[in-house]
């Protein structure tokens, strides 16, 4: 298997574990970078659930397909621009999950609640709802980001992104996972809120390869077993 297609792969794959989880819905996306000015992301049309590497194609940063089956979707301008923001990143997941996306309907910040969640805060928030399907939103979400790994969009969703795919697959498990335990904590009182010495401990010790293959390879065996 060629470099292109087990990284079309390894986007497969990312793309079906977020849907299984309930993080990428009928309208989630995600890319990877596939050389200079080009990314491969899935087509919009695709069926998440059963995603194949025939629905991922390759485009420019214009959005003109080079390569595959299908057109991207419409928001391709939100990967388009962080790209170009930003040389470091590699990869980028942006879905539409309900507990963090319930937290910016309301106006309550992201608080680092659980370790894996301090990898992902301070968490800037676009403060905008509408798509990012066009240059200039692309540039507004770019400029919220900054270098941060992680942005939430209100009432909208959150995109994550990292030096590859693993990375931004990771980190969007870990900031979905700690918006879940905040809603629910914020049920019966205040939640706790990891200290700025504790916060950057977790960030010291959870920020590494293998955690991340660990959490990767958790999520890949389950897809497997559903899948038998």
């Amino acid at each position: 298997m060629s470099d292109s297609e087990q990284l079309k792969q390894q986007l497969v794959d990312c793309i079906r574990m977020l849907e299984s989880s309930d993080i990428i819905d009928y309208n989630g996306h995600a890319s990877t970078r596939a050389g200079d000015g080009r990314m491969f992301i899935n087509i919009g049309t695709c069926q998440r659930s059963q995603l194949t590497t025939e629905d991922i194609c390759t485009i420019d940063f214009d959005g003109n397909v080079l390569e595959g089956n299908g057109k991207p979707p419409l928001e391709f301008h939100l990967h388009a621009g962080i790209y170009k923001a930003r040389p470091d990143v590699q990869a980028i997941v942006h879905a539409h999950p309900k507990w963090s996306t319930f937290l910016t309907m309301v106006g309550q910040s992201y608080e680092p609640v659980y370790a894996q969640g301090t990898l992902v805060y301070p968490m800037p928030i676009l403060d905008s709802p509408r798509s990012i399907n066009n240059p200039e939103m692309a540039k507004r979400l770019a400029d919220t980001l900054g270098d941060r790994p992680a942005a939430m969009m209100k009432s909208h969703g959150a995109v994550t992104c990292g030096k590859n795919i693993v990375e931004a697959f990771v980190l969007a498990n870990y900031l979905e996972e700690n918006a879940y335990r905040q809603y629910r904590a914020l049920q019966i009182g205040k939640p706790y809120s990891f200290s700025d010495d504790e916060v950057a401990a977790c960030q010291a010790k959870l920020w590494t390869e293998t955690l991340f293959k660990r959490t990767w390879d958790h999520f890949s065996a389950k897809l497997a077993a559903n899948a038998q």
